[in-house]
């Protein structure tokens, strides 16, 4: 006898629906029977759960934009050397692949930014959210001497955020002679420039 999901569960379910709605038919297109058939429910069993179909794609959208900040944040809360921290960050910031569903989605969003003001907010919140935790880590490295900074730490910090931003997109859109390894060397190239540190840490 199959085991009734909780409330958590479903809503978990339909976050997860709304966001392959979204990459199959955009972020502005979705419709409620869309999500609704990616979820495998009728269209009264999601509004049970959102009844504003606006407050559901919010949440998923949030939700997918949780690893590019406080999922990152957690990866290296647990490390010391602000070199570690910052190879880690960088690499943790790319697609796994270029068919990496949340990266995807992001680019999704940024296309349709200029339309929807919430969804600008969304994307201006955690690219803010980036910058402020690269810049943590840049200078902590540089009070503990391991980096010696060429500019301010709010300069490199945007240009990091940058350049995942411009390569992961260039990943996802499957960019012939790029890999997420290929990109994470690159953002690491410019990264040695600005801390003055070679960056070698095990892979």
């Amino acid at each position: 006898m199959a085991t009734r999901k909780s409330r958590t569960e479903r809503r978990a379910d339909l976050i997860e629906a709304a966001r392959r709605a979204m990459l199959r038919h955009g972020p502005d297109g979705v419709l409620l029977n869309q999500v609704a058939e990616q979820a495998g429910l009728t269209s009264g069993a999601v509004l049970y759960h959102y009844p504003d179909l606006s407050d559901l794609l919010l949440e998923a959208n949030q939700a997918g934009m949780e690893r590019f900040y406080a999922a990152r944040m957690r990866r290296v809360a647990g490390l010391a050397d602000p070199v570690e921290k910052l190879v880690v960050t960088i690499r943790s910031g790319l697609p796994v692949d270029a068919d990496d569903a949340d990266v995807r989605l992001l680019c999704e969003l940024g296309g349709s930014a200029g339309r929807n003001r919430v969804y600008a907010a969304l994307l201006t919140s955690l690219y803010d959210r980036q910058v402020s935790m690269y810049q943590i880590i840049l200078e902590t490295g540089a009070a503990h001497g391991a980096f010696t900074l060429a500019g301010d730490s709010l300069t490199i910090a945007r240009n990091l955020v940058a350049l995942e931003d411009a390569y992961g997109y260039r990943i996802v859109a499957r960019h012939p002679s790029l890999t997420t390894d290929t990109a994470a060397e690159l953002i690491l190239a410019y990264a040695r420039q600005a801390t003055a540190n070679p960056l070698r840490v095990p892979a």
